[in-house]
């Protein structure tokens, strides 16, 4: 036996952390299991996990040399973030299983277990990923505050595990009754921007498979920006249907590194499809990167 043929007879058998949310929007016990087969084939071992709200507290099993996380952008969120906050440099891959899976969409990640399992274990490297800091939170695709951070602060969850991404139009509606008009002031690079409604991306999508901002790039270290001055109910659906047709969409378009938003409301904060925060608040380009596969 040559060298070669040694040292890959003696590396161990990946460990692949599986952590998966029950409550994600198309979460399938079944394909959980498929997944899991498919890792097993491939000669490596499983260590399932549950992220949600009622698990215990996320944890890095020691033996873990890979990551997949099985869940939409909230699961995948709370556990890129603990793997940042610790310095554990593991590849990630994701299985697409929530309500929207913009990360899963920016990444192209399918729900195809075969091909996870080949995209997991290849040679090819992983894309780093510089997520945002607001406060103690990272968020990985986009934030906003405006008419629909303040629909999703109305979300039922209950209501959004019975009729998925519906339950967001349900919010919305009871939004354009009390349309809020908070005035925001953003500070960035010495510049500040006074406005209605913002938008902040560090991926490609937004809400589905529309962009505000189709240049930001999760590894270019650059927050994208879409401030609009006015954010009446006309502005906003003249901002909505630009981004449905694939327009750039109306407003004031820059980037930066570091955003400053202070609001003399307490506005809520969106940031991958969850509440995260309040008006005033700064988001920062975080240092630590992610690699996903």
């Amino acid at each position: 036996m040559n060298s070669g043929s040694a040292d890959r007879a003696a590396s161990p058998a990946p460990v692949v952390q599986l952590f998966f949310n029950p409550a994600s929007g198309s979460f399938s016990a079944r394909d959980m299991v498929l997944l899991a087969r498919g890792i097993e084939a491939a000669g490596a071992r499983v260590i399932p996990a549950i992220s949600s709200d009622t698990a215990e507290p996320l944890t890095i099993d020691r033996d873990a040399s890979h990551i997949c996380i099985a869940g939409g952008d909230g699961t995948i969120r709370h556990v890129a973030t603990m793997l940042a906050r610790r310095g554990c440099p593991l590849p990630i891959a994701i299985y697409p299983a929530g309500t929207v899976n913009l990360l899963a969409m920016d990444g192209g990640y399918a729900a195809d277990p075969a091909g996870l399992v080949r995209r997991l274990f290849g040679e090819q490297a992983g894309k780093l990923h510089h997520p945002v800091a607001i406060g103690e939170e990272l968020f990985f695709a986009c934030a906003s505050a405006g008419p629909d951070s303040a629909a999703i602060a109305a979300l039922s969850t209950r209501l959004k595990r019975w009729i998925g991404r519906a339950a967001y139009l349900v919010a919305f509606l009871g939004v354009l009754w009390r349309w809020p008009r908070p005035r925001i002031i953003l500070t960035a690079d010495g510049r500040q921007t006074a406005c209605e409604a913002f938008y902040v991306a560090k991926a490609r999508y937004f809400a589905g498979r529309w962009s505000f901002a189709p240049q930001a790039c999760p590894s270019d270290g650059m927050l994208h920006v879409v401030a609009l001055p006015r954010a009446g109910r006309r502005d906003y659906a003249r901002f909505i249907w630009a981004m449905l047709c694939g327009q750039k969409v109306p407003g004031v378009h820059f980037t930066c590194t570091t955003l400053m938003a202070q609001c003399d409301d307490p506005m809520p904060v969106q940031a991958d499809g969850d509440m995260i925060a309040t008006l005033p608040l700064t988001l920062t380009v975080d240092a630590r990167a992610i690699a996903f596969r």
